[in-house]
């Protein structure tokens, strides 16, 4: 089905969203007013209520956004004839790259802060997110298994590991302020040796 939408509506779309991460991370989830959002990116109140809501569903919107990007390498016409130290290699570079961005850095900070004074939206960054990524590649594991790829197990539980594999230490790092994000060379140093680790782990015998 070909896309209807607007691409100068998609691209204010993009804009308020980007605007909008800007002012959360600087300000801190509280403290940022749907006002303060509207100075930046222009718009009004009644366009962001309309379309997202409240700030939660503003917030929920970035997350999605920045999930769909980090899902895009796991769709199924692009895995179509990949072997799985393939597919697993291009969505391991593309999801570290997308962790690595400064505005998922931001997301992971911000639920991490407000934890327990928001659960709600810390459960909902979860699943438009990290719960979505793990469901996702769990899928092609599974399918992996039913071609004989793979030895029989948990799928979730092995894309979990993959997943966090690939995190590692070095998001966290990054997280915390006590490095820059990680080189390209570096990326796929670290996601080469992720990928070859996984796979010696579950490959069929």
């Amino acid at each position: 089905m070909a896309d209807t939408r607007d691409p100068q509506s998609g691209t204010r779309r993009q804009a308020l969203l980007q605007a909008a991460a800007d002012v959360f991370f600087e300000q801190g989830y509280v403290a940022t007013s749907i006002d303060a959002i509207i100075e930046r990116a222009g718009g009004s109140k009644r366009n962001i209520y309309s379309e997202f809501g409240s700030k939660q569903g503003l917030f929920a919107a970035i997350v999605r956004e920045n999930s769909d990007s980090a899902l895009s390498t796991l769709a199924a016409d692009d895995v179509e004839g990949l072997d799985l130290a393939e597919t697993l290699a291009a969505f391991g570079r593309h999801l570290l790259d997308v962790y690595m961005s400064p505005t998922v850095v931001g997301i992971y900070r911000i639920a991490v802060t407000e934890a327990h004074r928001f659960p709600e939206l810390v459960k909902s960054f979860y699943e438009q997110g990290p719960g979505r990524t793990t469901s996702r590649l769990a899928e092609v594991l599974e399918r992996a298994m039913q071609r004989g790829e793979i030895r029989n197990g948990d799928c979730e539980r092995l894309a979990d590991h993959f997943v966090g594999m690939i995190r590692d230490n070095l998001h966290l790092q990054v997280v915390l302020g006590l490095r820059p994000a990680p080189s390209q060379e570096e990326v796929c140093a670290a996601v080469g040796s992720a990928v070859e680790v996984f796979l010696e782990g579950v490959r069929a015998r």
